[in-house]
């Protein structure tokens, strides 16, 4: 990563001039199956290069179909402070239940394909992350489907949802060990997964258990918890350049087939 990028990620001011987006460049409105969605495509932007793509699952105070809100929380903040810096394509898509659910976590996937498609995209460096309810997404979608993905980023997350939460049908969270479902389905996928110690919302043991599932199947994780921090771990860890540095690395192995009923 470019000094430049890690100098705006840290937001240290280093840039001496405002971005000025356009039609190609900064957050650009799209829509998939009816759906509003933005974009964000950095300064040097060009259809002529494949570029790395995060997909940005957003919690539940964001959800609803306006398509602007998963801007305004967790890595959204991030990117606008780069200043047209930050390295990645990042789409955003947003929902109106769990992302866990069958038709929730369907628009993602066609969304994944239409903005590779539409923006120069790397098929084999796609990365998904979420925070809160994006974070359990991030898990579920990412073990549910490895293959369409070079890493996660799960923050604040878990798989057994919240008492009264409904769960579809086949799910890691109906099976007897669901972290363990989990792990087993992601295999050697690399995940960095990020908690805060004093989170009142969801509990660091859904992390941990996740954690501790996915080392005693010999998976590739990372955890960072910081104990200071409740709810919100997500403003700390997207503003860490060593995270996309991290990402910059991660390119998608070869693909397998997984699927819930495969994990158990």
């Amino acid at each position: 990563m470019k000094p430049l990028v890690l100098c705006l990620l840290a937001m240290t001011g280093c840039a001496t001039t405002r971005f000025a987006p356009d039609a190609a460049h900064g957050f650009v409105s799209s829509v998939s199956q009816g759906r509003p969605y933005q974009v964000y495509r950095p300064r040097a932007w060009t259809a002529e290069k494949r570029w790395p793509v995060i997909i940005f699952l957003h919690g539940g105070g964001e959800r609803g179909t306006d398509g602007l809100s998963p801007t305004q929380v967790g890595i959204g903040p991030a990117v606008w402070k780069s200043n047209g810096e930050f390295p990645f394509v990042v789409a955003f898509p947003q929902a109106d239940r769990p992302w866990a659910m069958p038709d929730a976590e369907a628009r993602v996937l066609a969304m994944i394909d239409e903005v590779v498609r539409d923006n120069a995209g790397d098929p084999d460096r796609v990365y998904l992350t979420g925070n809160s309810m994006g974070g359990f997404g991030s898990w579920i979608i990412g073990a549910r489907h490895p293959e369409r993905f070079a890493a996660l980023v799960p923050i604040c997350g878990g798989v057994r949802p919240p008492r009264g939460v409904a769960v579809p049908k086949e799910s890691f969270a109906r099976q007897p060990d669901p972290e363990a479902a989990v792990a087993r389905a992601l295999g050697d996928m690399p995940v960095w997964a990020f908690q805060g110690g004093k989170d009142w919302v969801s509990s660091p043991k859904n992390s941990r258990r996740l954690v501790d599932a996915m080392r005693n199947a010999g998976g590739d994780i990372q955890y960072t918890e910081y104990p200071d921090l409740g709810h919100n771990a997500w403003d700390r860890a997207y503003s860490d350049p060593a995270l996309y540095e991290w990402l910059l690395k991660q390119h998608r192995k070869q693909p397998v087939t997984a699927s819930v009923a495969e994990s158990k």
